[in-house]
Protein backbone atom coordinates (compact mmCIF):
# COMPACT_ATOMS: atom_id res chain seq x y z
CA UNK A 1 0.00 0.00 0.00
CA UNK A 2 1.46 3.34 -1.03
CA UNK A 3 0.85 6.68 -2.70
CA UNK A 4 1.49 6.62 -6.43
CA UNK A 5 2.38 9.71 -8.45
CA UNK A 6 0.68 8.26 -11.52
CA UNK A 7 -2.63 7.00 -10.12
CA UNK A 8 -2.96 8.70 -6.74
CA UNK A 9 -3.30 5.93 -4.14
CA UNK A 10 -2.73 2.18 -4.23
CA UNK A 11 -4.98 0.60 -1.62
CA UNK A 12 -3.83 -2.97 -2.22
CA UNK A 13 -1.83 -4.56 0.59
CA UNK A 14 1.51 -5.92 -0.59
CA UNK A 15 2.68 -9.47 0.01
CA UNK A 16 4.34 -8.76 3.35
CA UNK A 17 1.31 -6.87 4.60
CA UNK A 18 -1.04 -9.68 3.55
CA UNK A 19 1.24 -12.13 5.34
CA UNK A 20 1.07 -10.03 8.49
CA UNK A 21 -2.71 -9.86 8.22
CA UNK A 22 -3.06 -13.62 7.83
CA UNK A 23 -0.61 -14.40 10.63
CA UNK A 24 -2.30 -11.97 13.00
CA UNK A 25 -5.75 -13.37 12.25
CA UNK A 26 -4.62 -16.97 12.77
CA UNK A 27 -2.78 -16.27 16.01
CA UNK A 28 -5.56 -14.19 17.55
CA UNK A 29 -8.24 -16.72 16.60
CA UNK A 30 -6.32 -19.21 18.72
CA UNK A 31 -5.26 -16.95 21.59
CA UNK A 32 -8.33 -14.71 21.96
CA UNK A 33 -11.58 -16.55 21.14
CA UNK A 34 -14.93 -15.42 22.53
CA UNK A 35 -14.48 -17.82 25.46
CA UNK A 36 -11.33 -15.91 26.46
CA UNK A 37 -13.21 -12.61 26.52
CA UNK A 38 -15.94 -14.20 28.63
CA UNK A 39 -13.32 -15.39 31.10
CA UNK A 40 -12.14 -11.77 31.39
CA UNK A 41 -15.67 -10.41 31.90
CA UNK A 42 -17.30 -13.16 33.93
CA UNK A 43 -14.35 -14.50 35.92
CA UNK A 44 -12.01 -11.49 36.16
CA UNK A 45 -9.24 -13.23 34.24
CA UNK A 46 -6.18 -11.00 33.92
CA UNK A 47 -5.26 -10.72 30.21
CA UNK A 48 -1.60 -10.18 31.10
CA UNK A 49 -0.87 -13.54 29.48
CA UNK A 50 -2.21 -12.29 26.15
CA UNK A 51 -0.23 -9.04 26.49
CA UNK A 52 2.88 -11.15 27.06
CA UNK A 53 2.10 -13.12 23.91
CA UNK A 54 1.74 -9.91 21.90
CA UNK A 55 5.03 -8.70 23.33
CA UNK A 56 6.71 -11.96 22.32
CA UNK A 57 5.65 -11.23 18.75
CA UNK A 58 7.13 -7.71 19.02
CA UNK A 59 3.76 -6.18 18.15
CA UNK A 60 3.86 -3.38 20.76
CA UNK A 61 7.04 -2.16 19.05
CA UNK A 62 5.74 -2.68 15.53
CA UNK A 63 5.71 1.03 14.58
CA UNK A 64 8.61 2.03 16.84
CA UNK A 65 11.85 2.86 14.96
CA UNK A 66 14.51 0.16 14.97
CA UNK A 67 17.00 2.41 16.77
CA UNK A 68 14.68 2.32 19.78
CA UNK A 69 14.24 -1.45 19.72
CA UNK A 70 11.13 -1.59 17.55
CA UNK A 71 10.40 -3.17 14.18
CA UNK A 72 10.34 0.10 12.25
CA UNK A 73 7.09 -0.68 10.44
CA UNK A 74 4.69 2.02 9.29
CA UNK A 75 1.25 3.11 10.46
CA UNK A 76 -0.26 0.87 7.77
CA UNK A 77 1.21 -2.31 9.29
CA UNK A 78 0.05 -1.13 12.70
CA UNK A 79 -3.46 -0.56 11.32
CA UNK A 80 -3.50 -4.13 10.02
CA UNK A 81 -2.75 -5.51 13.46
CA UNK A 82 -5.14 -3.11 15.20
CA UNK A 83 -7.99 -4.19 12.91
CA UNK A 84 -7.36 -7.84 13.73
CA UNK A 85 -7.22 -7.05 17.44
CA UNK A 86 -10.52 -5.21 17.10
CA UNK A 87 -11.90 -8.31 15.38
CA UNK A 88 -11.26 -10.40 18.51
CA UNK A 89 -12.19 -7.67 21.02
CA UNK A 90 -8.63 -7.31 22.35
CA UNK A 91 -8.69 -7.00 26.17
CA UNK A 92 -5.09 -5.73 26.50
CA UNK A 93 -3.72 -2.14 26.55
CA UNK A 94 -2.33 -2.56 23.02
CA UNK A 95 -4.48 0.12 21.39
CA UNK A 96 -3.69 2.74 24.03
CA UNK A 97 0.02 1.95 23.99
CA UNK A 98 0.65 1.80 20.24
CA UNK A 99 -1.77 4.41 18.87
CA UNK A 100 -1.78 6.93 21.73
CA UNK A 101 1.27 6.76 23.99
CA UNK A 102 3.89 5.86 21.39
CA UNK A 103 2.82 8.52 18.84
CA UNK A 104 2.90 11.31 21.43
CA UNK A 105 6.38 10.38 22.65
CA UNK A 106 7.55 10.03 19.05
CA UNK A 107 6.10 13.42 18.06
CA UNK A 108 7.17 15.39 21.12
CA UNK A 109 10.20 13.69 22.62
CA UNK A 110 13.85 14.34 21.92
CA UNK A 111 16.23 11.51 20.98
CA UNK A 112 17.01 10.53 24.58
CA UNK A 113 13.36 10.56 25.63
CA UNK A 114 12.30 8.49 22.65
CA UNK A 115 15.01 5.96 23.40
CA UNK A 116 14.01 5.77 27.06
CA UNK A 117 10.23 5.57 26.79
CA UNK A 118 9.81 3.84 23.43
CA UNK A 119 12.58 1.38 24.25
CA UNK A 120 10.68 0.37 27.38
CA UNK A 121 7.62 -0.43 25.27
CA UNK A 122 9.49 -2.32 22.57
CA UNK A 123 11.99 -4.09 24.79
CA UNK A 124 10.35 -4.52 28.19
CA UNK A 125 6.69 -4.79 27.29
CA UNK A 126 5.71 -1.71 29.26
CA UNK A 127 2.36 -0.12 28.44
CA UNK A 128 1.27 3.51 28.26
CA UNK A 129 -1.70 5.66 27.37
CA UNK A 130 -2.72 9.23 26.53
CA UNK A 131 -4.64 11.46 28.96
CA UNK A 132 -6.16 14.24 26.87
CA UNK A 133 -9.96 14.43 27.15
CA UNK A 134 -11.73 16.66 29.66
CA UNK A 135 -14.83 15.77 31.65
CA UNK A 136 -16.98 16.98 28.75
CA UNK A 137 -15.27 14.50 26.43
CA UNK A 138 -13.53 17.19 24.38
CA UNK A 139 -10.14 16.22 22.98
CA UNK A 140 -8.64 19.53 21.92
CA UNK A 141 -4.81 19.31 21.77
CA UNK A 142 -4.67 23.11 22.11
CA UNK A 143 -6.67 23.12 25.36
CA UNK A 144 -5.91 19.99 27.41
CA UNK A 145 -7.65 19.60 30.79
CA UNK A 146 -4.36 19.41 32.74
CA UNK A 147 -2.37 22.46 33.85
CA UNK A 148 1.37 22.42 34.58
CA UNK A 149 3.27 24.97 36.63
CA UNK A 150 6.95 25.32 37.41
CA UNK A 151 8.12 23.94 40.75
CA UNK A 152 11.52 23.70 42.45
CA UNK A 153 11.83 20.07 41.40
CA UNK A 154 10.56 20.49 37.85
CA UNK A 155 6.82 20.70 37.17
CA UNK A 156 3.63 20.34 39.19
CA UNK A 157 0.54 19.06 37.37
CA UNK A 158 -3.10 19.74 38.31
CA UNK A 159 -6.36 18.64 36.77
CA UNK A 160 -8.44 15.64 35.76
CA UNK A 161 -8.47 13.78 32.46
CA UNK A 162 -11.51 11.66 31.66
CA UNK A 163 -12.24 8.76 29.31
CA UNK A 164 -8.61 7.59 29.43
CA UNK A 165 -8.00 4.11 28.03
CA UNK A 166 -6.24 1.60 30.28
CA UNK A 167 -4.68 4.05 32.74
CA UNK A 168 -5.27 1.52 35.51
CA UNK A 169 -2.96 -1.05 33.93
CA UNK A 170 -0.13 0.92 32.32
CA UNK A 171 3.18 2.13 33.68
CA UNK A 172 3.32 5.55 31.99
CA UNK A 173 0.83 8.31 31.16
CA UNK A 174 1.42 10.71 28.27
CA UNK A 175 -0.13 13.96 29.50
CA UNK A 176 -0.48 17.12 27.40
CA UNK A 177 -0.79 20.12 29.71
CA UNK A 178 -1.21 23.90 29.58
CA UNK A 179 1.84 25.87 30.69
CA UNK A 180 2.53 29.62 30.72
CA UNK A 181 4.56 29.12 27.53
CA UNK A 182 1.92 27.04 25.71
CA UNK A 183 1.03 23.37 25.52
CA UNK A 184 3.68 20.90 26.64
CA UNK A 185 3.64 17.12 26.93
CA UNK A 186 4.79 15.16 29.97
CA UNK A 187 5.32 11.49 30.75
CA UNK A 188 3.93 10.79 34.21
CA UNK A 189 4.39 7.52 36.12
CA UNK A 190 0.95 5.96 36.38
CA UNK A 191 1.40 5.18 40.06
CA UNK A 192 1.75 8.92 40.80
CA UNK A 193 -1.82 9.62 39.68
CA UNK A 194 -5.17 8.81 41.25
CA UNK A 195 -6.81 6.48 38.75
CA UNK A 196 -10.41 5.32 38.90
CA UNK A 197 -11.95 2.83 36.52
CA UNK A 198 -15.39 3.94 35.32
CA UNK A 199 -18.23 1.91 33.77
CA UNK A 200 -18.17 1.29 30.03
CA UNK A 201 -20.64 -0.25 27.61
CA UNK A 202 -17.84 -2.69 26.78
CA UNK A 203 -16.98 -4.52 29.99
CA UNK A 204 -13.67 -5.73 28.53
CA UNK A 205 -12.52 -2.19 27.82
CA UNK A 206 -10.78 -0.35 30.66
CA UNK A 207 -12.04 3.23 30.75
CA UNK A 208 -10.65 5.43 33.51
CA UNK A 209 -10.51 8.87 35.07
CA UNK A 210 -7.05 10.23 35.90
CA UNK A 211 -6.64 12.83 38.66
CA UNK A 212 -3.34 14.70 38.88
CA UNK A 213 -3.52 16.67 42.12
CA UNK A 214 -0.16 18.38 42.54
CA UNK A 215 1.84 15.54 41.00
CA UNK A 216 5.52 16.45 40.69
CA UNK A 217 7.28 15.66 37.40
CA UNK A 218 11.02 16.07 36.84
CA UNK A 219 12.33 18.20 33.98
CA UNK A 220 13.53 15.15 32.05
CA UNK A 221 9.92 13.94 31.86
CA UNK A 222 8.80 17.08 30.07
CA UNK A 223 8.95 16.11 26.42
CA UNK A 224 11.03 18.49 24.37
CA UNK A 225 8.10 19.78 22.32
CA UNK A 226 8.26 19.34 18.56
CA UNK A 227 9.23 16.29 16.58
CA UNK A 228 12.81 17.55 16.36
CA UNK A 229 12.99 18.67 19.95
CA UNK A 230 13.16 22.34 19.04
CA UNK A 231 9.58 23.46 19.61
CA UNK A 232 8.59 24.58 23.07
CA UNK A 233 4.88 24.35 22.25
CA UNK A 234 3.77 20.72 22.04
CA UNK A 235 0.31 21.39 20.59
CA UNK A 236 1.43 20.42 17.09
CA UNK A 237 2.91 17.16 18.31
CA UNK A 238 -0.20 16.45 20.36
CA UNK A 239 -2.38 17.05 17.30
CA UNK A 240 -0.30 14.57 15.31
CA UNK A 241 -0.57 12.00 18.09
CA UNK A 242 -4.32 12.56 18.15
CA UNK A 243 -4.52 11.71 14.44
CA UNK A 244 -2.83 8.40 15.24
CA UNK A 245 -5.24 7.77 18.11
CA UNK A 246 -8.35 8.55 16.06
CA UNK A 247 -7.18 6.36 13.19
CA UNK A 248 -6.34 3.48 15.52
CA UNK A 249 -9.74 3.63 17.19
CA UNK A 250 -11.44 3.72 13.79
CA UNK A 251 -9.59 0.59 12.66
CA UNK A 252 -10.37 -1.27 15.89
CA UNK A 253 -14.04 -0.40 15.38
CA UNK A 254 -13.90 -1.71 11.81
CA UNK A 255 -12.48 -4.99 13.07
CA UNK A 256 -15.25 -5.38 15.65
CA UNK A 257 -17.92 -4.64 13.03
CA UNK A 258 -16.40 -7.19 10.67
CA UNK A 259 -16.56 -9.84 13.41
CA UNK A 260 -20.23 -9.07 13.94
CA UNK A 261 -20.91 -9.35 10.20
CA UNK A 262 -19.11 -12.69 9.97
CA UNK A 263 -21.19 -14.02 12.87
CA UNK A 264 -24.38 -12.75 11.23
CA UNK A 265 -23.54 -14.44 7.94
CA UNK A 266 -22.81 -17.72 9.68
CA UNK A 267 -26.13 -17.49 11.50
CA UNK A 268 -28.35 -16.60 8.53
CA UNK A 269 -26.80 -19.36 6.42
CA UNK A 270 -27.52 -21.99 9.05
CA UNK A 271 -30.82 -20.82 10.52
CA UNK A 272 -33.82 -22.17 8.60
CA UNK A 273 -37.41 -21.03 8.36
CA UNK A 274 -40.02 -22.56 6.07
CA UNK A 275 -37.45 -25.14 5.07
CA UNK A 276 -34.86 -22.68 3.72
CA UNK A 277 -31.99 -20.65 5.24
CA UNK A 278 -33.17 -17.23 6.35
CA UNK A 279 -30.23 -15.80 4.42
CA UNK A 280 -32.16 -16.52 1.25
CA UNK A 281 -34.81 -13.95 2.19
CA UNK A 282 -34.44 -10.64 0.38
CA UNK A 283 -34.95 -8.48 3.48
CA UNK A 284 -32.22 -10.37 5.33
CA UNK A 285 -29.84 -10.06 2.40
CA UNK A 286 -30.39 -6.31 2.19
CA UNK A 287 -29.46 -5.80 5.83
CA UNK A 288 -26.34 -7.95 5.51
CA UNK A 289 -25.28 -6.02 2.41
CA UNK A 290 -25.83 -2.72 4.21
CA UNK A 291 -23.45 -3.91 6.92
CA UNK A 292 -20.89 -5.05 4.36
CA UNK A 293 -20.92 -1.79 2.40
CA UNK A 294 -20.60 0.36 5.54
CA UNK A 295 -17.70 -1.73 6.83
CA UNK A 296 -15.83 -1.73 3.52
CA UNK A 297 -16.18 2.04 3.26
CA UNK A 298 -14.88 2.51 6.79
CA UNK A 299 -12.00 0.11 6.19
CA UNK A 300 -10.91 1.94 3.03
CA UNK A 301 -10.97 5.30 4.79
CA UNK A 302 -9.15 3.85 7.78
CA UNK A 303 -6.31 2.53 5.67
CA UNK A 304 -6.18 5.80 3.76
CA UNK A 305 -5.78 7.63 7.07
CA UNK A 306 -3.01 5.23 8.12
CA UNK A 307 -1.31 5.79 4.77
CA UNK A 308 -1.39 9.57 5.14
CA UNK A 309 0.24 9.19 8.56
CA UNK A 310 2.86 6.80 7.20
CA UNK A 311 3.69 9.16 4.34
CA UNK A 312 3.58 12.37 6.39
CA UNK A 313 0.80 13.69 4.17
CA UNK A 314 -0.79 17.01 5.14
CA UNK A 315 -4.26 15.45 4.79
CA UNK A 316 -3.76 13.14 7.76
CA UNK A 317 -6.01 15.09 10.14
CA UNK A 318 -8.77 15.26 7.54
CA UNK A 319 -8.35 11.58 6.70
CA UNK A 320 -8.42 10.55 10.37
CA UNK A 321 -11.72 12.34 10.93
CA UNK A 322 -13.19 10.83 7.76
CA UNK A 323 -12.16 7.37 8.97
CA UNK A 324 -13.64 7.92 12.43
CA UNK A 325 -16.94 9.20 11.01
CA UNK A 326 -17.19 6.23 8.65
CA UNK A 327 -16.37 3.79 11.45
CA UNK A 328 -19.16 5.37 13.49
CA UNK A 329 -21.59 4.80 10.62
CA UNK A 330 -20.43 1.20 10.32
CA UNK A 331 -20.97 0.47 13.99
CA UNK A 332 -24.45 2.04 13.95
CA UNK A 333 -25.58 -0.14 11.06
CA UNK A 334 -23.78 -3.20 12.42
CA UNK A 335 -25.33 -2.88 15.88
CA UNK A 336 -28.83 -2.29 14.52
CA UNK A 337 -28.83 -4.99 11.85
CA UNK A 338 -26.54 -7.39 13.69
CA UNK A 339 -28.83 -7.77 16.66
CA UNK A 340 -31.96 -7.81 14.52
CA UNK A 341 -30.70 -10.53 12.17
CA UNK A 342 -30.06 -12.78 15.14
CA UNK A 343 -33.71 -12.41 16.08
CA UNK A 344 -34.72 -12.78 19.72
CA UNK A 345 -31.39 -14.32 20.78
CA UNK A 346 -29.57 -11.23 19.52
CA UNK A 347 -30.73 -9.33 22.60
CA UNK A 348 -29.30 -11.86 25.07
CA UNK A 349 -25.94 -11.54 26.78
CA UNK A 350 -25.34 -15.23 26.09
CA UNK A 351 -25.04 -14.46 22.37
CA UNK A 352 -21.38 -13.76 21.64
CA UNK A 353 -22.21 -11.07 19.07
CA UNK A 354 -22.68 -8.73 22.04
CA UNK A 355 -18.95 -8.87 22.81
CA UNK A 356 -18.04 -7.30 19.49
CA UNK A 357 -20.99 -4.97 19.02
CA UNK A 358 -20.23 -3.46 22.42
CA UNK A 359 -16.63 -2.88 21.38
CA UNK A 360 -17.83 -1.21 18.19
CA UNK A 361 -20.25 1.01 20.10
CA UNK A 362 -17.57 2.02 22.61
CA UNK A 363 -15.28 2.95 19.72
CA UNK A 364 -17.91 5.37 18.41
CA UNK A 365 -18.21 7.13 21.76
CA UNK A 366 -14.48 7.72 22.33
CA UNK A 367 -12.44 10.55 20.76
CA UNK A 368 -15.49 12.11 19.16
CA UNK A 369 -18.48 10.57 17.41
CA UNK A 370 -19.48 10.65 13.76
CA UNK A 371 -21.26 13.99 13.99
CA UNK A 372 -18.28 15.67 15.65
CA UNK A 373 -15.84 14.35 13.07
CA UNK A 374 -18.09 15.32 10.19
CA UNK A 375 -18.10 18.84 11.58
CA UNK A 376 -14.32 18.68 11.80
CA UNK A 377 -14.11 17.53 8.16
CA UNK A 378 -16.44 20.32 7.07
CA UNK A 379 -14.43 22.93 8.96
CA UNK A 380 -11.21 21.80 7.27
CA UNK A 381 -12.70 21.64 3.79
CA UNK A 382 -14.46 24.98 4.06
CA UNK A 383 -11.55 26.83 5.64
CA UNK A 384 -10.03 29.48 3.36
CA UNK A 385 -6.80 28.31 1.77
CA UNK A 386 -3.63 29.47 3.45
CA UNK A 387 -1.29 31.57 1.38
CA UNK A 388 2.39 32.22 1.79
CA UNK A 389 3.37 35.87 1.44
CA UNK A 390 5.95 36.48 -1.21
CA UNK A 391 9.30 37.69 0.04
Amino acid sequence: MSFSEEVGVDFELDGDQLGLQEAAAAMLAKECPASYLRSVVDHDHDPADLWKTLGGLDWPGLAIPAEHGGSGASAVELAIVVEQLGYVGDPTPFLATTTQFVPLVTACGDAEQRSRFLGAVAGNGEAGTLALAGSNGRWDPHAPPIEAQRSPGGWRLHGTASFVLDADRVTELAVPARTPEGVAAFVVPADAARITRVPSIDEVLHLTEVELDGVEVADDRRLAGGADGDNGDGATGCALALDHAVTGLAMATVGACQRALDMVLEHVRGREQFGVPIGSFQAVRHKAVDMYVAIERARALGYFAALTIAEGDDRRSLAASMAKAAAGDAQRISVQHGIQLFGGIGFTWENDVHLYLRRAKAGELLLGGSAEHRARVAAQLLAPPTTTAEA
